[in-house]
């Protein structure tokens, strides 16, 4: 009999291992059914084996005895009656959770890749659920319990606060939870749990950050009576038997930016907001979100004013009635501009939704002089911005390309001179390569270039050709008149190549020189151009836009800063060259890297040994070194508590001895997804911090 009664309801020590290795998690498996139904029949069975047929007090005890099974399989711990599962079912069992992996593994990839989700390694199909739901704006606590973030209502029942206290809580969680209790009622059971507080969530989910939210908890200790409300401690206390629970938040680590520097921020407009016929594209749409941006104490706005459409159809002839519109609506909101001078191509790189090219007439010289652009090693030419090597070629119906360039800068000045005298027009920033940064074009999408690509050297049309020929034939060393032939491709590795490899060509007698003059043209291009901006822009500042190529930075060569015209490795300080000569034209540094160091501990960015935060406090040091002003912008889309936080971080470093600080923040950009309430919300109060405004957050110690 007893044989019997343990093949009904017990299972071998190997099959407890096997399914306690399985780890099924999906909802309404039908395992769990079954489960439930047979715990009852074997229930019944061992009630009725010694006394045969069940009487009143057999099943009275029948009863019992199911109930006391019931806590015990639901217990940490408890010695819980289990079925004996057939093999088939077992393997039909394994099969399923290999696929249901095989499934979440490639959507944590897809989200890790094209979402930025930053998703633990070993997520599971529970975590993508709460991932997507809180970027939808709804809270996730730990045990599940999904509802609107703005949810205001009673609070979910059923709630195990000892799973709560445990975990890490949702950065979202509302105010409607707060006083929740344990699912205990007993001082026994409180001491057989160890439960040593409940979570509290903070008043609002905009009140407190998520670092904070989730180290608030509650304080066990001993009094009676009735839920009240303690006058010193302003929470409240909850009874749980012989125990009292006590409301109390601990004391927070956010940082208070309250009475900190004041750091004037900007928000880009969109790209298309100037059609090729320069037009105002929606003037009414706007206004009203510049009331909008207005109404949070935005300073400003930045706004490109294209080449290709103010001297879009001939040399000489500029059109600006549509930043004559747009910057009178700007003014009388009494905001502040910003101006992009922007000498580049706009599309075909990361973030373009609009297609804007070179003006007309120059793309006709290039197409009978295509040495006027980028070249690559290959002999691919790249329109997105005119060559360094025609600065001084009068290649461009008579005029060099620095002529262009103040030739347009000095339109702009006497166009709106009334904007220069009011101090309507905050500072202008010099486009000086692709993308308006000083650098080259070395990571071009439309070639292939594809993260983290090392990129090419982009010396290769006639003019910059001849200028390295003529360095070297000066150095003695005529035969050094060319580029690397070992430099690999866009998308190659470092340990890929002769020249980028630890102990690569890059650090020889020909690599020093070739990347010493690489870097020159760079650093001579920006200095000729301040120095024209500097004169038509006098008494108004000016800035220069840099890139921060982050990938490779833990490697010997920095070989993507290489290509891109910074001679940066491991044993050479490649920006000390160009922050002195911002300093001579007294211009200020735009750096555009200050959130990146956010993506630098993701399993897909670890792989180009990327060190972003490294190279941001190198540039910005070097910078303060030299005692220029430094702005920022973000370089990825930013709505998020955490990202904001991680720009304010290094907008106002706690720990610089001089109390050095960011000039300005300017905040990319102005879109739909910008003005969703949750996500406008969070920009609100970043903006208060960066203005150095309390924002109603509430320090309590013990």
């Amino acid at each position: 009999m007893a044989t019997d009664i343990q093949k009904l309801i017990g299972t071998s020590e190997e099959d407890e291992d096997e399914e306690m290795e399985m780890d099924v998690k999906e909802e309404g498996d039908d395992d769990d059914e079954e489960d439930g139904e047979k715990h009852v029949d074997a229930t019944s069975m061992i009630a009725g084996v010694d006394g045969g047929m069940p009487t009143r007090s057999s099943n009275n005890n029948r009863f019992q005895q199911h109930h006391q099974i019931q806590e015990q399989v639901g217990t940490p711990g408890g010695g819980g009656v289990r079925r004996c599962r057939p093999i088939e079912e077992k393997e039909r069992t394994k099969l399923r959770e290999r696929q249901r992996r095989a499934i979440t593994a490639r959507i944590l990839a897809g989200l890790r890749r094209h979402g930025n989700y930053n998703l633990r390694v070993r997520a599971d199909i529970n975590d993508v659920i709460a991932a997507l739901a809180r970027e939808a704006g709804w809270v996730v606590l730990p045990d599940g319990t999904t509802f609107p973030a703005k949810s205001q209502g009673p609070r979910p029942a059923g709630v195990n606060s000892a799973a709560v206290s445990s975990q890490m809580v949702s950065p979202q969680t509302p105010a409607s939870l707060k006083g929740v209790t344990s699912a205990y009622r007993s001082s026994g059971e409180l001491n057989a749990c160890n439960m040593k507080g409940v979570f509290i969530p903070s008043s609002s989910p905009y009140d407190l950050p998520s670092s904070a939210r989730s180290q608030n908890s509650s304080i066990v200790g001993d009094g009676g009576g009735q839920t009240d409300s303690h006058p010193l401690i302003g929470g409240s206390m909850d009874n749980v038997g012989d125990k009292q629970i006590v409301d109390m938040p601990l004391k927070l680590p956010e940082r208070d930016y309250s009475n900190t520097a004041c750091i004037p921020v900007y928000v880009m407009l969109p790209l298309g907001v100037i059609n090729m016929k320069c037009e105002m594209v929606d003037p009414d749409g706007l206004l009203k979100q510049l009331r909008i941006l207005k109404s949070v104490n935005v300073d400003g706005v930045m706004v490109d004013c294209w080449w290709g459409i103010v001297e879009g159809h001939a040399p000489g002839e500029y059109n600006w009635n549509g930043y004559k519109r747009l910057f009178q609506m700007v003014c009388e909101l009494k905001l502040k501009l910003q101006v992009v001078m922007s000498f580049h191509e706009c599309g075909g790189n990361v973030g373009d939704d609009v297609c804007i090219p070179l003006p007309h007439w120059v793309a006709e010289i290039g197409r009978s002089n295509p040495d006027i652009f980028f070249t690559d090693r290959e002999g691919r030419r790249n329109p997105e911005c005119l060559s360094w090597g025609i600065d001084k070629e009068r290649v461009l119906r008579g005029r060099t390309a620095v002529e262009v360039y103040f030739d347009c800068m000095r339109s702009f000045r006497v166009e709106f001179d009334e904007y220069f005298k009011n101090g309507n027009i905050s500072m202008i920033q010099v486009g000086l390569g692709p993308c308006g940064e000083l650098r080259y074009p070395s990571c071009p999408v439309k070639h292939g270039w594809r993260y983290p690509g090392i990129g090419e050297f982009q010396c290769y049309d006639l003019y910059l050709l001849k200028s390295l020929r003529k360095a070297a034939e000066a150095r003695g060393h005529s035969f050094w008149g060319r580029g690397p032939d070992n430099a690999g491709s866009y998308n190659s590795r470092p340990h890929e190549t002769g020249f980028f490899c630890d102990g690569g060509d890059y650090d020889s007698y020909y690599g020093r020189f070739f990347l010493n003059w690489y870097s020159r043209v760079l650093v001579d291009h920006g200095d000729r151009v301040l120095s024209l901006a500097k004169l038509a822009f006098n008494g108004t500042c000016i800035a220069a836009k840099l890139s921060g190529l982050h990938w490779w930075y833990k490697t010997a060569s920095h070989a993507a800063e290489l290509t891109a015209g910074f001679y940066n490795p491991c044993n050479r300080d490649g920006y000390a060259a160009i922050v002195t000569m911002l300093k001579k034209h007294e211009a200020t540094l735009n750096l555009a890297c200050t959130e990146l160091h956010m993506l630098d501990q993701h399993e897909d960015f670890q792989e180009a040994l990327g060190d972003s935060e490294g190279l941001f406090w190198q540039v910005l040091n070097a910078a303060w070194d030299v005692c220029i002003p430094v702005s920022s912008e973000n370089a990825l889309p930013c709505h998020d508590h955490v990202s904001y936080k991680k720009i304010l971080d290094s907008a106002k470093p706690l720990t610089d001895p001089d109390g050095r600080h960011l000039s300005s923040f300017t905040y990319l950009r102005l879109s739909p997804l910008l003005m969703e309430r949750h996500n406008f919300m969070e920009f609100e109060r970043f903006i208060k911090r960066m203005h150095g405004e309390a924002v109603g957050l509430q320090v309590y110690s013990n």
